[in-house]
């Protein structure tokens, strides 16, 4: 009477601990991406003297009214405004849009300007307030 000895190794593996390890990391960065939050703040006051070449002036006031070269402009026209200015400028490398917000202007505003700048592809510049 011969006994068969199994010398086979199993090549299975458990995939049950695997997915409670993922739900658990699933868990953990839900409930700690409540806890992250973006605060507003102010934009910079600067000591820099350097001057930055103007091509296009985007001015933001607190009340979020938008001016482009010292003209109104309503939001829903700033994309379209500021695409048919960068068109006009027959320089394209060195056009920038220069940003002047007034202190206490949500910072969301500016980045709306930054995006729009970087979909037409030119530079984007932060005018700054000079220290007192």
């Amino acid at each position: 009477m011969g006994l068969k000895k199994s010398s086979k190794v199993s090549a299975e593996f458990s995939m049950s601990s695997l997915t409670d390890i993922i739900f658990l990391l699933l868990i953990f960065f839900m409930l700690t991406s409540n806890f992250v939050r973006i605060q507003p703040f102010d934009l910079p006051e600067s000591d820099s003297k350097t001057v930055a070449p103007v091509s296009i002036v985007v001015g933001i006031t607190q009340a979020g009214a938008y001016e482009v070269d010292n003209e109104p402009v309503r939001r829903s026209n700033l994309s379209s405004v500021l695409r048919s200015k960068v068109r006009n400028i027959n320089d394209k490398e060195h056009t920038a849009i220069t940003i002047v917000a007034e202190v206490g202007t949500d910072f969301e505003k500016v980045t709306e300007i930054l995006g729009i700048a970087a979909a037409l592809k030119v530079q984007a510049i932060l005018a700054t307030q000079p220290r007192s």
